[in-house]
């Protein structure tokens, strides 16, 4: 399912842009729930939900298994933890470039009003 040359991450992070499929995501966090389950959380009818499963688990952001007749769904962790480290190597650069950019300034010069007792 890329997209033109998208990354994995990409994919994933697009399809973590409805709020549905993140409230679906974190439904199925911690346990499996059924489609009807997740279709509720997220406010979707059943068949209005299937097309956002499939991709969530197209991107690896859901499992699947079967169980008698039903199916179960839960959220991929170790995905999820691949996608939050790419974007905190974003946020990481960011807070590196604030950093040196705050101990670059000078020290403020301390007048009467702002001196601490």
């Amino acid at each position: 399912m890329t997209r033109g040359g998208e990354s994995p991450v990409d994919e994933a992070v697009r399809a973590m842009g409805h709020p549905g499929r993140r409230a679906m995501l974190r439904l199925a966090r911690d346990d499996e729930r059924t489609a009807s389950e997740l279709a509720d959380v997220a406010g979707l009818s059943p068949s209005a939900a299937s097309p956002h499963l499939k991709v969530l688990r197209d991107t690896g952001l859901m499992r699947m298994r079967v169980d008698a007749r039903r199916r179960l769904y839960r959220t991929d962790l170790e995905r999820l933890r691949t996608v939050r480290a790419a974007l905190d190597e974003l946020w990481d650069d960011r807070l590196d470039a604030l950093k040196r950019t705050a101990e670059a300034q000078p020290e403020p010069r301390r007048t009467r009003r702002n001196r601490s007792a």
